[in-house]
């Protein structure tokens, strides 16, 4: 071997060297002295390995569909607000997550062209299950007052078809 060879093999063993002497792998990434406890106490946190959550694995997406599933909607709620908001054009709607969104249109009497976003949160018949959000043409929020008010049209609207289904 000459001069050349052993320098090259210095050369590639001092950086073998470190490049390993970068890596800590005797110490804990979860311990304690910085955090670790608390980081894994959080629920999006973890070994992927050791969570199971809700009894779910892998395996799962082979198991049979389970068409069954229960909608956590309010209907009253959600069909009320497709009244209210009869005057915009839907543009997608998702029973399941319990969101309508709309496209610009203008209401009955008005000169200005609002968009919506209904969000039902919950199935029971409350002002907490339901969350508006409006918007202008120009992209400006909508007051307080006015998305207050389309809330309680729809929260009133929803009682009275309640109440016509003969539910109470």
């Amino acid at each position: 071997m000459n001069l050349t060879g052993v320098l090259k093999l210095v050369v590639m063993c001092t950086a073998v060297a470190a490049v390993a002497a970068c890596g800590n792998r005797n110490s804990d990434p979860y311990d304690r002295t910085y955090g670790g406890e608390e980081y894994l106490a959080r629920a999006d946190t973890g070994n992927p390995t050791e969570q199971n959550v809700d009894g779910q694995t892998i395996w799962d997406i082979f198991a049979p569909d389970n068409s069954d599933v229960t909608v956590r909607v309010n209907k009253y709620i959600w069909n009320a607000s497709l009244e209210v908001l009869d005057f915009l054009p839907v543009q997608s709607v998702d029973p399941f997550s319990g969101v309508i969104v709309t496209g610009y249109g203008t209401p009955p009497g008005g000169g200005r062209s609002y968009r919506a976003t209904v969000y039902v949160r919950d199935p029971s018949l409350d002002a907490r299950s339901l969350h508006v959000a409006m918007q202008t043409r120009g992209g400006r929020a909508v007051s307080a007052g006015t998305v207050r008010a389309v809330e309680d049209a729809i929260l009133t609207r929803a009682r009275q078809l309640r109440v016509a289904d003969g539910k109470l």
